[in-house]
């Protein structure tokens, strides 16, 4: 399941949360019901927004081999390149 960040609109604070892509949250008790979270005292009709955000992208800083792959950098491919 896709990962989505919200904002409360009344608090200012972001959420993470998790749920499929068919499901449109419009309010903080929407929000608090799918991400498990306390509502606390803010309103449960407090509007929320979706905010936008990158797919799950890693930088190849962050694997053990640093290097890019030769297909990323204008280089041959060795291999499944194709798929």
């Amino acid at each position: 399941m896709p990962v989505y960040d919200y904002r409360c609109d009344t608090t200012g604070e972001i959420f993470e949360v998790r749920h499929p892509i068919a499901l449109k949250l419009s309010s903080w008790a929407d929000l608090c019901d799918v991400g498990g979270f306390d509502s606390g005292s803010t309103p449960a009709d407090a509007p929320i927004t979706k905010l936008l955000s990158t797919g799950g992208v890693i930088s190849n800083k962050t694997l053990k081999n640093a290097e890019a792959p030769p297909c990323m950098t204008g280089g041959g491919c060795p291999g499944r390149c194709d798929i």
